[in-house]
């Protein structure tokens, strides 16, 4: 029996074992032929982050799906600088990143709008302390929980957003509600 016949026989076989064994190949096919898009397109192997928290309302909503390009394939627009060109995204000037907190790896990313750009020894924000070394200083879009810029509170307290932190730049639309499928399961499971 040739190699094809056999082939046919596996795609035409009605044995439960079978098709389990078609799905299952079936649908790991399509994991990597989107893994392999995805890389290709936005330089990253997974380039979708459901977002978990409402710092970034109205702009953002908790459960959406977000599109982030790979930081080593954009620029990012400052606030400061999307304000002078006229550059906006998810509603507001300038580019939303991902960046790890304290370049941590294993926690939370953190998605917010990249407000300014420091210099080491530069004031992190007008009467505050000088920046230990260069990087973004960033906030959430939400006005009622985020008064205060990352670097002013509990995630990333006097320590600007270094470029090697950043994950990616934000990207086109959010995707609204697909997100609770992720985020759903990792709430019970951490119950």
């Amino acid at each position: 029996m040739h190699i094809m016949d056999k082939i046919k026989e596996f795609n035409e076989s009605e044995n439960f074992w079978v098709g389990i064994v078609r799905d299952f190949l079936t649908v790991a096919f399509v994991v990597v032929v989107f893994a392999i898009f995805s890389q290709i397109a936005f330089g990253l192997w997974s380039p979708m982050v459901a977002v978990e928290s409402g710092s970034m309302i109205p702009n953002i909503q908790i459960g959406d799906i977000i599109f982030v390009e790979s930081i080593g394939r954009t620029n990012i627009t400052t606030y400061e600088k999307g304000k002078e060109s006229s550059y906006a995204s998810f509603g507001d000037y300038g580019d939303v990143i991902l960046y790890k907190p304290y370049g941590r790896e294993g926690v939370t990313p953190i998605i917010h709008r990249a407000r300014y750009y420091v210099e080491a020894q530069e004031p992190m924000w007008p009467g505050g302390p000088a920046a230990p070394y260069a990087g973004y200083i960033t906030k959430g879009d939400n006005l009622k929980t985020n008064l205060l810029y990352d670097q002013q509170g509990s995630i990333s307290l006097n320590q600007p957003v270094k470029k090697e932190w950043i994950i990616g730049v934000a990207r086109f639309y959010r995707v609204p509600l697909l997100g609770y499928v992720s985020l759903i399961p990792r709430k019970i499971l951490s119950v």
